[in-house]
């Protein structure tokens, strides 16, 4: 990662001074103008290390509460460098600190600031700088931008090797998948069952060796989502889980141990959940995961990320959607996400980025039934189902306090739906909801299709 410079003869910082000299000539206080300066500094300053501002950057506060901090910094795995608050010169900083914190704000690298003043927090270490004196000021961004998590550091390093051990221990898994079929009656048995169920509910002309990477798929993931998640029992409580499952048994019921040969991987999972744990909000986490399953996809599975379009829509374009899908229910059709009988449909779901944001758009009194009778949505794809699944329903914890699974996410191809080609879905509970969504009139559908030439 390269090194953070600065001087306070740096143009940045004569920027900064003209910037908040201007606003003050004008008489300018409040926080949402005096702020601004302030903000383009630390952006102009993150772009030496890559970083990217993000403004009112929304994370989970104290209880249940939603906390919109002014400004934070993220690196390209939408991981968290640090944040900023600002308050304007009628503000008691210090009250101000300890009431943001009071709500849950967080205290690993934070600034807050005043136009005269800044406290910057980093956990147990605190530094105050007078702003108005170029020195300090450049002093308290060295520090803030010097700040380095040992978690930051082992995941990139893990994340770069990443792409070359993947398709190794994949290839290992598929040599030894394919001596269990000649050997394990009882692993052939359910590889043919599972195979069967996959051909009628995904594609008929699926092969056997697509089918094997999906189990490989699952294999190598299925510790992420019960640590980084913090769900220990998904593979019992998703239906499609627990079908896969039933193979992965019978394929290590005798000689093969999964513990055992991902014992290669372990550095990087560790890498994994302890970058993981640096995120405070779920919505940090739901970002991170989808540069993960990139990540494996391009490392492990080169062919298939090719033909199914396997990038994730980033957050603002999905943000600009939903909100544009709300104002044209308003204004052309009178009516709103939270109304009974509003149907919604993501065909593509992916991770479930477009299901998650209209979960946080609906109306709490409304969400309950809208959860469990009105939204629908298709993945073909197992990782991004697993991951969708799980970032549905922790959206709706997060929202109403209880879990309750997701009835609308179907492992199912929305093409194959609609020429009306499937008939048994992998597990009565899965074809059920597949039947439930077709003969629903479907008021919104919204999403990004999978976009690649040529591709399944």
């Amino acid at each position: 990662m390269p090194k953070f410079n600065i001087k306070p003869t740096n143009s940045q910082i004569k920027t900064y001074y003209a910037e908040m000299d201007r606003l003050a000539s004008l008489g300018v206080t409040k926080e949402t103008s005096v702020r601004a300066p302030f903000q383009n500094l630390l952006e102009q300053c993150g772009r030496q290390l890559n970083l990217t501002q993000i403004l009112e950057y929304p994370m989970k506060g104290r209880g249940t509460n939603r906390i919109f901090i002014d400004a934070a910094l993220v690196n390209n795995y939408n991981m968290p460098h640090g944040y900023c608050e600002s308050k304007d010169i009628h503000d008691n900083l210090l009250a101000e600190v300890k009431r943001k914190l009071e709500r849950g704000y967080p205290r690993d690298n934070i600034i807050f600031q005043t136009p005269q003043r800044a406290i910057l927090l980093q956990n147990d270490w605190q530094l105050e700088a007078d702003l108005t004196d170029p020195t300090q000021l450049v002093n308290i961004l060295q520090a803030f931008f010097d700040y380095r998590p040992q978690a930051y550091d082992e995941w990139e390093e893990a994340v770069a090797q990443f792409k070359d051990v993947v398709p190794e221990i994949g290839n290992g898994l598929a040599e030894i998948i394919a001596k269990e079929r000649e050997t394990n009656r009882e692993f052939t048995a359910a590889f043919a069952n599972f195979h069967e169920k996959c051909c009628q509910s995904i594609n008929p002309n699926l092969s056997q060796a697509a089918v094997e990477e999906m189990l490989i798929q699952h294999l190598l993931t299925v510790r992420l989502f019960r640590t980084v998640f913090n769900n220990p029992d998904f593979t019992h409580r998703n239906l499609i889980a627990r079908e896969i499952e039933t193979v992965i048994n019978a394929l290590t019921a005798h000689s093969f141990s999964r513990d055992d040969f991902l014992e290669s991987l372990d550095r990087f999972y560790v890498a994994i959940e302890r970058a993981a744990a640096m995120m405070k909000d779920y919505a940090q986490k739901q970002g991170f995961l989808n540069t993960v399953y990139e990540q494996f996809f391009q490392g492990f599975s080169v062919k298939v990320a090719d033909t199914h379009g396997v990038v994730y829509t980033p957050q603002p374009i999905v943000d600009f959607m939903v909100k544009s899908v709300v104002e044209i229910l308003k204004t052309e059709f009178s009516r709103s996400l939270s109304d009974p009988n509003v149907h919604i449909l993501d065909p593509f779901v992916g991770t479930g980025n477009f299901i998650v944001r209209i979960i946080q758009e609906i109306d709490k009194t409304m969400l309950g039934h809208k959860y469990s009778h009105e939204l629908h949505c298709n993945e073909i794809m197992l990782l991004p189902y697993y991951i969708a699944s799980m970032n549905i329903e922790h959206a709706f914890f997060e929202a109403m306090g209880i879990y309750e699974p997701f009835k609308g996410n179907c492992l199912a191809n929305s093409f194959e739906l609609a020429e009306d080609r499937q008939f048994l879905l992998f597990t009565p509970e899965n074809t059920e909801r597949v039947k439930r969504q077709k003969e629903t009139d479907m008021f919104v559908i919204i999403g990004n299709p999978p976009y690649n030439a040529k591709q399944a």
